[in-house]
């Protein structure tokens, strides 16, 4: 159920400078509402989790108590302790009795969980971020298509090929590109028949639609020299070359993280222009 949808009981209470709470408290708890808690705790494990990654809540702070928690975000105590849950499985947070819930320190965090890593990229994503990202990419992916050039099953060299066509067909924005572009680094870690590297794919997947919509003009279009780079990528796998699928890899990676941070710089001088011009 969307939540607009979602039925309301009285005046909603929200802190000053918070801005319209997107959940809605639902109106009675029964059975018939127990699909809508379900989806109402997941929606809010997203946002407190976009909250604490980006700052809001500082890591080894205490978490509001439950009752101003409820409030503020319009949800049941149920609700509540489900989002807790999920974002203490992903160690985020911890709760202590008679003391509280409180924010796990970063080096706790889980992440190499795929949501834990879109909340990130969502929240403001820094140059450190970005980079650390790419370091992981960069020890996976060239090894990944230097085993998929390696093993050259007909039916991975399908999807790779059928992949990258897609992407020459829409280059100039007139189809999914990013699905595209996601399917042909999907399908490279796939044709390594190795499955800890395609476990790998979620986070993979996570990582590569977020910086895709950072490195690109709304991941509308592609640059042509990326794209070139693909078909580099995708010969060398086709005939077997390993270690110039690894290099042409390595290569791409490199470029795609000058395009993520060259848009992360410019999108920093525009927020400080638009600051000083407030001032």
């Amino acid at each position: 159920m969307p939540l607009s949808k979602v039925p309301k009981r009285g005046p909603t209470s929200h802190p000053a400078g918070s801005g319209r709470s997107t959940f809605d408290r639902p109106a009675r708890h029964s059975v018939e509402s127990a699909p809508l808690e379900r989806s109402l705790h997941s929606q809010l494990a997203g946002r407190l989790g976009r909250e604490i990654v980006g700052g809001l809540y500082p890591t080894g702070a205490l978490l509001p108590n439950a009752v101003e928690m409820c409030a503020r975000y319009s949800v049941s105590r149920t609700a509540l302790r489900e989002a807790y849950s999920v974002l203490a499985a992903k160690a985020l947070i911890v709760a202590r009795p008679k003391v509280g819930t409180r924010v796990r320190p970063k080096s706790d965090w889980n992440m190499l969980d795929p949501e834990m890593l879109s909340w990130h990229l969502q929240s403001v994503p820094t140059e450190d971020f970005v980079a650390d990202l790419f370091v992981l990419r960069q020890m996976v992916e060239p090894a990944a298509a230097a085993l998929a050039a390696a093993e050259r099953s007909s039916g991975t060299l399908e999807r790779i090929t059928e992949a990258y066509g897609r992407m020459e067909r829409f280059k100039n924005g007139n189809g999914d590109l990013i699905k595209a572009d996601l399917d042909f680094h999907l399908a490279i870690l796939g044709a390594t028949s190795n499955h800890f590297l395609t476990a790998l794919g979620g986070l993979i997947e996570a990582s590569l639609e977020c910086t895709f919509k950072l490195s690109w003009e709304g991941a509308g279009r592609i640059q042509d020299d990326r794209l070139d780079q693909h078909k580099d990528i995708l010969r060398a796998i086709c005939d077997g070359s390993a270690e110039l699928a690894r290099e042409r890899m390595a290569g791409l990676l490199r470029a795609s993280i000058n395009d993520v941070l060259e848009f992360l710089r410019q999108r920093d001088v525009a927020r400080e222009a638009i600051a000083n011009a407030r001032m």
